[in-house]
């Protein structure tokens, strides 16, 4: 699990995130929500170091993450970013970069055996032996995700994981980030900007407004009224066919 307590962060002078506090258990996808510029992408890059905050606290299982070593924490905490650049390394050996915390010079046959799995369990078997400078933006970002999960990470860290892919690919996506969160036992922080993707797969929602965390919880504080607050639009949320649905306009 992850608790997150009196978080914040500034760009110079400039706030980005303040005082912002929330918490989620093991096995749950969380849903970052909220504008362009709020501190997003900025909450999830503080939770894996690589950047700061200037005050606050996170822990993963009840350790101070600041106080773990970059090892510890990379066998901990995975991170997908919503761009990745492209090299000439192939699909196969950039997911075999997830496996760097548990070995010293050389992959074992388990780590090979893990990467193998996670190239299948994302589709990409086809794609292995490609490399990434020749993929689309979508098969890129999977490749990316393979990466991380292979990783074994407690606390997964998806920075719009779905920005690149088609309608069913990001219904994919989102399907296998949840089973996997699930069966695990992982604690998933997702940046996404679909709130119906969000309330399909996501378990928690953390809406951040100004930098603020402005609500968090469960399916039910997902309102017409919490969307109209954040995104400064009107909204509703309504059943369809046994599931909430967020009707913008």
């Amino acid at each position: 699990m992850i608790e997150v307590e009196n978080l914040s962060y500034a760009y110079g002078k400039t706030a980005v995130l303040s005082d912002v506090s929330f918490s989620a258990g093991d096995g749950e996808c969380v849903a970052i929500l909220g504008n362009n510029g709020v501190g997003k992408s900025t909450l999830v890059t503080c939770v894996n170091r690589i950047r700061t905050p200037s005050s606050g606290t996170i822990c993963i299982d009840g350790e101070d993450a600041f106080a773990l070593s970059r090892l510890e924490l990379a066998k901990r905490v995975a991170y997908v970013a919503q761009k990745n650049e492209m090299s000439r390394v192939t699909v196969f050996d950039c997911v075999l970069l997830g496996r760097k915390p548990y070995f010293g010079w050389t992959a074992g046959d388990e780590d090979l055996e893990r990467c193998a799995d996670m190239i299948r369990r994302t589709g990409l078997s086809h794609l292995q032996l490609r490399s990434l400078d020749t993929l689309s933006g979508g098969e890129l970002q999977k490749a990316m995700l393979a990466r991380a999960l292979v990783q074994e990470p407690r606390v997964l860290l998806l920075d719009e994981p779905t920005s690149s892919l088609d309608p069913s690919s990001q219904y994919g996506m989102m399907e296998l980030v949840r089973q996997i969160t699930k069966e695990r036992g992982l604690t998933s922080l997702i940046v996404l900007h679909d709130l119906n993707l969000a309330l399909r797969f996501c378990d928690r929602f953390l809406f951040l407004r100004e930098g603020r965390a402005f609500c968090c919880g469960g399916p039910e504080v997902v309102t017409g009224e919490t969307i109209e607050s954040v995104y400064g639009i009107p909204a509703r949320v309504a059943e369809l066919d046994g599931r909430r649905v967020a009707v913008i306009g």
